[in-house]
């Protein structure tokens, strides 16, 4: 926020100390007045918002609190404070509301000691003690943080991460390698998508204190959600060493099996975990993932079907049932998951995730209207938890097209290795079933998407000269080290081919960076009709990334970007990028697979056109539909929606 908008804020908080209710809430009002959009003015109006609450409660207005409050949710539906102060709102009229309340403020902000010592004298009058014992747990851990590191928590949980971080690392300047200090900085860069210095904060802090297990199972999180599977196994198998009993090790070390494919073991851990106590969810759902990357539908869709029986409100259960994209909810279950959306009890990821179950079951029914309306709901929803600005992602693909030129290339540099196929595009545009032909040659190990480009680009984004314009300064030993660190990378997940994919849509930003360190890679452009790519986007609830699919437009100006970036490529790399639209593979497989393997140097093989029969680990939402022959049904989907989509066909036309 700027220094007037700083200045206005402060002057509302002395007003609140000063008892001066009336005034703070003439003056936040008017703060909240801001033009809204840019996350800066949503950040003081946010805080304005929930100011204004306190006066309101302050003043003895309690319903007007409550009012403001709602509002506050509505807009910011993942932030704390709100919640604890609804806590507080509630607290002499309505027990059930008031706990909610501050238990909601602790699942998002769990650095809000108040809110949980508010929780601690609920449990204790109302007996509940087990609750109360976790409860008393994290306020001794909340307690014995050093306060600058608790502020700190604070703020990160706030979204107000660049102060955080500047409290972080003053603190950490007087307390060098404090674990605490180390882990939140390594969470905070996280969250900055810092994360090459977040994953060497975390090895540091592991290798200073080896037998802190919340410091290796930071790493260990932080290794599987960079696709590091390989180092993530080594850790988990370090750490069950250490606690061979223990749950959550063992939950973790069955993620990472499931991450470098070794399915079978992962779910043994599973059963195993199961057979202690079957009334484990989330196990049941880790369980359902990993029989659908078998190919396992059946296993997959009862271990789904299992946790919902244990959790009825677990909307990640419902949506890995509709995510299988062949279950069909029945009217019964559909009303089941209608009734705890709109139960203000089920948590904001679980109304997430049935809000986008819903619109897919709704949509299997035929109903539009409805199905629309909780995809809108859902995107909505996960929208509003996000910190992302189109502006932003269309200034970074621009820079790509200033960065390189025609000149920028020299193929006899960089590592020479002619190993990796790269599948790029947007999600949704086929890409898995190219994959899937791919694999089934005899000569291509198909892998998953990888992250190691991303992470090679992350690396380098903290030089002098800002990524993507310091490439073309690396001199050809930097750029055959890439290269190699690549190949090395990505050896955990080939199987002996001499040829292998990495199908990491995203990759089409640094095809720059590729070309520039694995000179003989070959690339291939995913494509699909814009509107049947752009919608289906929207109708996916994605496990992670892909920011910008939460929105019509920002899905449109993200397609959009993506294709002058690619017209870009295609004219500085002239030959060196193949384009397959889905809709010509749907309408002619043997010329598209003909033309694919031609493109890569490989010789025709029958099997490549029944890739169907292939058996492989696939994790992608389309797993099950490439394991059938071609079909058609999957084009227009959008149609019956088109009156819905009018910003986005105005935006990608």
């Amino acid at each position: 926020m700027n220094q007037q908008e700083q200045q206005q804020l402060q002057k509302a908080k002395t007003l609140l100390m000063q008892s001066q209710h009336q005034a703070a809430i003439s003056l936040c009002n008017d703060i909240i007045n801001i033009e809204p959009g840019h996350k800066m003015v949503n950040d003081t109006v946010r805080e304005a918002m929930y100011l204004r609450s306190v006066a309101h409660r302050l003043m003895g207005k309690i319903q007007e609190a409550i009012i403001s409050l709602n509002q506050l949710i509505e807009r910011f539906p993942d932030y704390g404070r709100a919640f604890q102060e609804l806590g507080y709102c509630y607290a002499n009229s309505d027990k059930k509301k008031s706990a909610h309340g501050f238990y909601q403020a602790t699942r998002f902000n769990p650095a809000l000691l108040s809110a949980w010592q508010q929780l601690e004298r609920i449990y204790i009058a109302d007996n509940q003690e087990q609750a109360l014992l976790l409860c008393q747990q994290q306020i001794d851990f909340l307690k014995a943080l050093p306060k600058p590191i608790l502020g700190a928590t604070d703020l990160m949980h706030e979204g107000q991460l660049h102060k955080a971080e500047q409290v972080c690392r003053a603190f950490l300047k007087d307390n060098k390698h404090h674990p605490e200090g180390m882990m939140l900085l390594a969470e905070i860069g996280v969250q900055l998508k810092v994360y090459g210095d977040a994953e060497f904060l975390l090895e540091s802090c592991v290798a200073l204190y080896p037998d802190n297990d919340r410091a290796a199972a930071a790493y260990q999180s932080l290794l599987a959600k960079l696709g590091k599977f390989p180092r993530a196994v080594e850790v988990a198998r370090h750490r069950l060493a250490q606690s061979p009993d223990s749950f959550t090790v063992k939950v973790g070390l069955a993620h990472a099996l499931v991450g470098v494919g070794e399915i079978d073991d992962a779910i043994t851990i599973y059963n195993a975990l199961l057979e202690e106590n079957q009334d484990r969810p989330a196990i049941w759902v880790a369980l359902g993932h990993a029989f659908k990357a078998k190919g396992n539908l059946e296993s997959a869709v009862n271990a789904y079907q299992q946790a919902i029986a244990f959790a009825k409100d677990f909307g990640d259960a419902y949506w890995s049932l509709a995510n299988t994209k062949t279950y069909r909810f029945d009217e019964s279950m559909l009303t089941e998951m209608q009734r705890y959306v709109s139960n203000e009890a089920t948590k904001l990821d679980d109304v997430i995730h049935l809000c986008f179950a819903l619109g897919k079951g709704f949509e299997d029914a035929g109903d539009a209207k409805t199905s629309f309306d909780y995809y809108e709901k859902g995107n909505g929803l996960k929208k509003r938890t996000l910190n992302f600005d189109i502006s932003r992602t269309e200034a970074a693909l621009a820079a790509q097209q200033k960065a390189f030129t025609p000149k920028s290339f020299d193929a006899s540099k960089g590592c020479q290795a002619p190993d990796p196929i790269f599948i790029v595009g947007l999600p949704r545009a086929g890409s898995t079933l190219l994959e899937q032909i791919l694999a089934s040659h005899s000569l291509v190990d198909g892998t998953m998407e990888l992250h190691d480009i991303l992470g090679i680009a992350s690396s380098l984004s903290h030089g002098q000269t800002a990524y993507p314009f310091n490439v073309n300064e690396l001199d050809d030993d930097a750029l055959k080290s890439l290269g190699e660190r690549y190949l090395a990378q990505t050896q955990a997940y080939r199987r002996g081919a001499p040829f292998f994919i990495d199908k990491m849509p995203n990759n089409f930003i640094h095809i720059g960076l590729i070309k520039k360190i694995l000179p003989r890679a070959k690339i291939i452009d995913a494509r699909r009709a814009p509107m049947d790519c752009c919608f289906s986007g929207f109708k996916q609830l994605f496990g992670e990334g892909q920011e910008f699919s939460y929105g019509l437009s920002d899905i449109g100006r993200y397609y959009n970007a993506y294709c002058v970036l690619m017209s870009h490529w295609y004219d500085v790399l002239e030959g060196d990028i193949l384009t397959v639209q889905h809709e010509d593979v749907l309408e002619d497989l043997e010329g598209q697979v003909r033309r694919m393997l031609t493109f890569c140097g490989l010789e025709f093989e029958p099997q490549c056109l029944d890739f169907y029969k292939t058996k492989r680990v696939i994790k992608t939402p389309s797993s099950e539909q490439v394991r059938q022959p071609i079909y058609k049904s999957g084009m227009a989907q959008w149609k019956p929606y088109e009156r819905f989509l009018t910003s986005l066909i105005e935006t990608v036309s």
